[in-house]
């Protein structure tokens, strides 16, 4: 995992985990990052520096994470927005794609629907002027 600092266009900063920088790369050629402040789809690498220690300096302790804290606000509208999805949206599963190009197409009922695409599926849909957001969630299906 890296962690790169972001900026918007509109001078929005903040810090987005990726898995790797390849993953980063093939998210912004794909148009699929934007800024969780305006919404903004023009994004990219913020200047950063190097957190780095003399080999003699002692590690800083790390906090425990204190779980009994209360909720961040941003985390509480999260599952708010969460359970308003999964209330109200038809969730397709993996043939989001072909019940979006349908609905865009005139065969198939519009209707507000959630699932999951590929990359590639939804940089396509992108390129046909098909309308979609990326959930900030990840998918929580158990597997055995």
């Amino acid at each position: 995992m890296i962690k790169f600092s972001l900026r918007c266009s509109n001078d929005h900063v903040f810090d987005s985990w990726f898995s790797s920088n390849e993953t980063y790369e093939d998210l912004d050629n794909a148009g699929m990052l934007s800024c969780p402040i305006c919404g903004s789809d023009t994004v990219g690498k913020n200047m950063m520096a190097p957190q780095l220690r003399k080999p003699d300096a002692p590690a800083e302790k790390q906090k425990p994470f204190d779980l009994s804290a209360p909720e961040a606000p941003a985390v509480t509208a999260l599952a708010e927005l969460r359970r308003l999805v999964e209330k109200k949206f038809e969730n397709v599963g993996r043939r989001f794609a072909a019940e979006a190009r349908a609905m865009n197409n005139g065969e198939a009922p519009e209707r507000s629907i959630v699932g999951e695409a590929k990359i590639s599926e939804a940089a396509e849909l992108l390129q046909e002027g098909i309308p979609l957001v990326p959930l900030p969630w990840p998918d929580t299906r158990k597997s055995n």
